[in-house]
């Protein structure tokens, strides 16, 4: 009964927004699918079906009431970031298959296995050694971390879907994503949007460089990755917490394994050239999605995985159902001019304010208006220039305005889920639970609000940014 009663209240969120007049500026068709989708996200939250089913339901009802058509409505499937996951996906199944992730996992344990939190902490090294160099947050995350990740937990017998998540599984998920937001947001280089964002500001005469983005990021993104760790240790704390035998375990372990197989060896060469094509992609001019693909083919041609291994990827082709169709009706939403009347109306409420006082109100605005989008890129493109334009009228500094905008387009990745490409790759891995995964997402939100609207202007003014 439980079950029929969260369905009924789930349609009902949706047809009351449906019912209502839509507010001037926003067309019929923008505010039926606004409640569709807001419909949509509640069911993922109240889960009256799995979540895949509650998506298929709402793509279903874009196209039953003819809100769009069928073509448009599909789009999601042929996003480059949603196949990005998906094959992501797939490659972090051949490093557990091969046993190299395993071998991996044994030796993170050995360097750093004395402590839960210490592998937390080896975790953000990792991922903020690795993010000046990968443009694709999403790839970073999904090629790189997740398979060590999910090793690790193997290795403790943490298991996705299971209470034994808890062991160890959930915390290192949770590190992992939000070392991601705080690492995209410390280099330019760190994710996909922050060369549009770059490209953005220059239209309103703000020139920034690498250089200068990474040093206005690099004190507050620094504390920041410090602290993160131990936050989310308090908040959801690993039921395994010590392991002072684990290095020796860990040793005795890589010597039971053996010398590298032959599949390890094909397995840790694909992963090294998908490094590199993902940091020159630029250079190569080669998608990371498409560079994934190859990877994958790599892995198949050689027999390292087999096509049964990808059928029964279940994660991931249920993480293509539900993301696809989020990614498309957010991007819907933007196309039809609902995020632009939804910006509007909020810069509005500013003008008259003293900049620092008004350029906070957007800047947390701009952040938390992420509940709304499916991706960092349709979110930049969206509201970005608009909310930096109203920031500069009321007279913010310009490269001041321009950075903190740019670096809450990363932070705000934590938030949902489905937010960005590297979201829906590790709450798609199985291990943390969506109440969890939003409130650790809000509570982070905040604290990196307070590091870098606080201390981060302390460093900012001292570097002569205002």
């Amino acid at each position: 009964m439980k079950r029929y009663g969260m369905l009924a209240l789930t349609l009902l969120v949706g047809l009351s927004i449906w019912i209502t007049p839509p507010p001037q500026g926003v067309t019929v068709q923008a505010w039926h699918l606004f409640a569709i989708f807001v419909a949509t996200i509640f069911g993922m939250i109240a889960k009256p079906l799995p979540m895949g089913a509650v998506a298929f339901s709402g793509l279903t009802v874009v196209v039953l009431s003819k809100t769009l058509p069928f073509a448009t409505a599909f789009s999601g499937f042929s996003n480059q970031s949603v196949w990005l996951i998906v094959f992501a996906f797939f490659v972090a199944r051949g490093f557990i298959k091969t046993g190299l992730g395993m071998r991996l996992s044994y030796l993170f344990v050995f360097l750093l296995g004395k402590s839960t939190l210490g592998l937390g902490y080896g975790v953000v090294v990792t991922d903020v050694l690795l993010a000046p160099a990968i443009p694709s947050s999403t790839a970073r995350t999904g090629g790189v971390i997740l398979p060590i990740i999910k090793a690790l937990a193997r290795a403790y017998d943490s298991k996705a879907y299971d209470p034994s998540s808890a062991l160890m599984g959930t915390y290192l998920m949770k590190v992992a994503m939000q070392s991601t937001c705080v690492s995209s947001a410390m280099f330019l280089t760190a994710m996909a949007a922050n060369p549009l964002i770059v490209d953005i500001a220059s239209g309103f005469g703000i020139e920034i460089t690498w250089g200068s983005w990474a040093l206005a990021a690099i004190v507050p993104g620094l504390i920041s990755s410090a602290l993160m760790p131990w936050i989310v240790y308090k908040m959801y704390p690993p039921e395994i917490k010590q392991s002072p035998e684990a290095p020796n375990l860990a040793r005795a372990k890589l010597a039971e394994m053996g010398p590298v197989s032959r599949n390890e060896w094909v397995m840790l060469g694909t992963f090294i050239m998908l490094i590199f094509m993902w940091m020159f992609a630029q250079n190569l001019d080669i998608k990371p999605a498409v560079s994934a693909m190859f990877g994958l083919v790599i892995l198949l041609v050689t027999e390292v995985l087999t096509w049964d291994d990808i059928r029964k990827e279940e994660g991931a082709w249920e993480t293509l159902v539900w993301f696809a169709i989020l990614m498309m009706m957010a991007t819907q939403l933007s196309q039809l001019g609902f995020t632009t009347w939804f910006s509007e109306v909020l810069v509005a409420q500013v003008h008259g304010f003293d900049w620092y006082v008004g350029f906070t109100v957007l800047s947390l605005t701009y952040l938390y208006s992420h509940y709304l989008f499916a991706g960092n890129l349709s979110h930049v493109g969206a509201m970005y220039a608009t909310f930096l334009g109203v920031s500069l009228g009321l007279g913010t500094p310009p490269i001041l305005a321009a950075l903190v905008l740019g670096f809450f387009s990363s932070l705000f990745s934590g938030l949902t889920q489905y937010s960005c490409g590297p979201a829906a790759i590790l709450f798609g891995a199985g291990y943390v639970r969506l109440a969890t995964w939003w409130k650790v997402g809000f509570v982070m939100s905040v604290v990196n609000v307070i590091i870098w609207l606080g201390i981060g202007s302390l460093w900012w003014k001292l570097i002569g940014l205002w």
